[in-house]
């Protein structure tokens, strides 16, 4: 995983933040302030919540 290029959202703040990696069909996620835990998933079911979060299914965990 030393070779992942980590990117982050222009939405995020200067310094705490999700950030997103891939490697072939797996994608890793991690938040900046704690780069050791990696949550890692495919890019269908990543793509499936991404779906879910544009359709506003998620909207309750930021209000």
């Amino acid at each position: 995983m030393e070779r992942l290029i980590w990117q982050k959202s222009s939405f995020s703040y200067e310094t705490n933040c999700v950030e997103i990696a891939s490697d072939g069909d797996l994608v890793y996620i991690r938040e900046s302030d704690d780069p050791a835990h990696i949550v890692t998933t495919t890019r269908a079911k990543l793509n499936a919540w991404l779906l879910g979060a544009k359709a506003g299914e998620f909207d309750h965990f930021t209000a």
